[in-house]
């Protein structure tokens, strides 16, 4: 069973302890996006409220999210379609 550790970051202002298996590197980068984003649409939108902000970030992220999976599933059908016709070529050998 992995190590878990520990991870201190701060979002928004407000710390919170992570718990991860992995590295906390990661933990942190991802804590210092999370922040980044959230402070953009902060000064972006005018509103401080963190809860609003939140919404909004996690919007965001759910999003892009979205475009990712649309992007992978079209990669996924271009190599199996290229797979497809790789076995046509080899099957004409």
């Amino acid at each position: 069973m992995p190590e878990r550790k520990q991870v201190k970051v701060n979002i928004y202002n407000q710390p919170y302890t992570m718990v991860t298996e992995g590295d906390p590197a990661e933990v942190e980068e991802v804590a210092t996006a999370v922040d980044g984003l959230m402070r953009s649409i902060a000064s972006r939108s005018g509103s401080a409220d963190g809860s609003r902000v939140a919404v909004l970030a996690c919007m965001h992220v759910a999003d892009q999210l979205k475009e990712t999976e649309k992007e992978l599933k079209a990669l996924k059908d271009l190599t199996a379609s290229k797979y497809a016709e790789l076995l046509k070529l080899l099957e004409t050998i």
